[in-house]
C-alpha cells in the first residue's frame, strides 16, 4: 500500500470526523479538493491514485495543481486558497504520521496563499427588498413558500446552509418569537423575529404541516432544499423583481446578498456593531467591521458632514438677540 492512502484515510476518519467533528459541508469541501488533486496528480505521475506516494505530492506537484485550478478550471483566487487550505490541513496531519517525508511536507506547508482583492459587499436597498418580496406569486404553494423564505432570509440574515437546515422545532412563535440556529462552527444562536416575519412564518407552517424535525422550507418532494435550488429560487425572483425595480439589473442577487442586506438594515437603524456580530453569528467583531462599516456610504457621509471643510476656520458663536449679546459680553 502507498504511503499516501492510509494518511488520507486517517485524515478524514480520525482527524476531521472523530477529533474535530467537522461539519458535513467541511468534509464535502475537503473531499472535493482531494478528488481533484488525486486525479491531477495521477495523470501527471502516470500511476493510479491508490498507488500515489506522499512524496508524489511535493511542492512542485501542488504548485502545478494550483496553477491548473486557475488556468484550466478558471477558479478564483479565493477558491484556490480554499483548496490550498485543505492541502495544508492534510500535510499538517501527515507531519505526525509520516516523519520520513518531513522535507516534502515542510515545502508544501510553505506554499503561500494568494492575496485577493476585497471588494465592497453588495446589498439590497429598501425598494429592492420590497420588489423581491412582491415577486413571489402567493396564489401558489411554491410562491407562498418562497415569499416566506425571502422574508425570513432578509430579516434574520441566516446563511444559506442555516436557512435550508431550519426545522419546524427551531421556530418559536409564541411570546418573544425567534428561530434557533445551528450555525457555522457548531455554534448555536437565537435570532429574534419581527411581528411581520412571525405572522408570515406562522401562516406558512400551518399550511406546510409536517413533523418537528421536518425542514421549514421543503422542496416539492418534502426534503431539504439544496444549495443550488436555493440559489436558483433567489435568482428567479430577483429576475422577476427587475420589472418593478430596474436597479436590480445591476446586481447579482444571491442568498448571501440577502444576508448582507439584513446586516446593513441593522447598521443603518443604529444597532451597535457588536450586536450585529452576534446576530450574524460572526466569531469575531472585526469581521463585521470589515464587511459592513466599509460598505455603509451613508455612515461615511454623516461623518463627513461633521467635519470642517479644508481651508476654513471655525467661527465664534454670535448671539442672535441684543439681550443675549449683552449677557454674552459679561
Amino acid at each position: 500500500m502507498s504511503s499516501l492512502a492510509p494518511v488520507l484515510q486517517g485524515f478524514f476518519t480520525d482527524r476531521l470526523i472523530r477529533q474535530r467533528r467537522a461539519s458535513p459541508h467541511t468534509v464535502t469541501s475537503y473531499r472535493d479538493t482531494f478528488r481533484l488533486l488525486l486525479a491531477f496528480a495521477s495523470a501527471r505521475a502516470g500511476k493510479p491514485p491508490s498507488r500515489l506516494e506522499l512524496a508524489d505530492l511535493d511542492a512542485t506537484m501542488i504548485g502545478a495543481f494550483l496553477d491548473h485550478l486557475a488556468t484550466d478550471r478558471h477558479n478564483s483566487a479565493a477558491t484556490r486558497n480554499g483548496r490550498l487550505a485543505a492541502v495544508h490541513s492534510l500535510f499538517r496531519y501527515a507531519a505526525l504520521r509520516a516523519p520520513e517525508d518531513a522535507a516534502v511536507i515542510q515545502r508544501v506547508l510553505a506554499i503561500p496563499h494568494r492575496r485577493t482583492d476585497r471588494p465592497l459587499i453588495a446589498f439590497l436597498t429598501a425598494p429592492e427588498i420590497d420588489a423581491m418580496l412582491a415577486a413571489a406569486d402567493r396564489s401558489t404553494w411554491a410562491g407562498r413558500r418562497d415569499h416566506t423564505l425571502l422574508l425570513i432570509a432578509i430579516q434574520t440574515g441566516l446563511r444559506a446552509a442555516e436557512l435550508i437546515a431550519l426545522r419546524r422545532e427551531d421556530a418559536e412563535l409564541g411570546a418573544g418569537p425567534h428561530v434557533r440556529v445551528h450555525g457555522k462552527g457548531r455554534k448555536e444562536r437565537v435570532v429574534p423575529l419581527t411581528t411581520q416575519s412571525a405572522r408570515a412564518l406562522t401562516t406558512w407552517l400551518k399550511e406546510r404541516r409536517g413533523g418537528p424535525a421536518d425542514p421549514v422550507f421543503p422542496s416539492r418532494r418534502g426534503g431539504r432544499l439544496s444549495h443550488d435550488a436555493l440559489g436558483r429560487l433567489v435568482a428567479k425572483h430577483a429576475a422577476r423583481a427587475q420589472q418593478r425595480c430596474p436597479s436590480l439589473r445591476a446586481k447579482h442577487v444571491t442568498p448571501h446578498i440577502l444576508r448582507h442586506s439584513c446586516a446593513m438594515i441593522l447598521l443603518e437603524s443604529g444597532v451597535d456593531i457588536t450586536v450585529i456580530a452576534l446576530w450574524m453569528g460572526h466569531e469575531r467583531v472585526e469581521t463585521t467591521y470589515r464587511f459592513y462599516l466599509h460598505a455603509d456610504l451613508a455612515l461615511k457621509e454623516r461623518a463627513l458632514a461633521r467635519t470642517v471643510p479644508a481651508g476654513t476656520t471655525t467661527g465664534r458663536y454670535r448671539a442672535p438677540d441684543p439681550l443675549l449679546a449683552f449677557l454674552e459680553s459679561l
